[in-house]
């Protein structure tokens, strides 16, 4: 419990203000230390699938399998949390940063701006810059 406080205490209005806890997809995209985690069902992923070969990898934990498969997520690389909606997103950030992962962020806008960056234009600048 004394865990949650200490995050919880944390969360002040300058961190929201400014933004500490979400990160645009080009930003994490151009990260080097960087990897997704997609904690959408199976169902969702099975629908529609992230593969992203050309930019980092992505993680898939379905959002109700993070606590037993919690030593899968790395705590040295910088975690973009994303689902559909940013709602399991932002119940993941939680429970990481309770856990001590402090380099975690919420993709900003979810699933659909990530996929909005692959729009063919985004895209062959993306990677244009992983080829070289």
């Amino acid at each position: 419990m004394e865990k949650i406080n200490t995050v919880l205490k944390t969360m002040t209005f300058d961190f929201f203000g400014s933004g500490q806890h979400k990160i645009l997809p080009s930003m994490h995209l151009a990260g080097k230390n960087s990897i997704f985690l997609d904690v959408r069902s199976n169902a969702e992923v099975e629908t529609i699938t992230l593969n992203l070969i050309h930019h980092m990898p992505v993680i898939h934990i379905p959002i109700d399998e993070i606590p037993e498969r919690i030593t899968e997520i790395p705590r040295d690389k910088v975690v973009g949390i994303f689902c559909s909606s940013d709602v399991r997103s932002t119940m993941v950030y939680f429970y990481l940063r309770i856990l001590g992962f402090d380099n975690v962020r919420i993709i900003e806008g979810g699933y659909s701006e990530l996929v909005h960056e692959f729009k063919p234009g985004k895209l062959l600048k993306h990677i244009s810059k992983t080829d070289k």
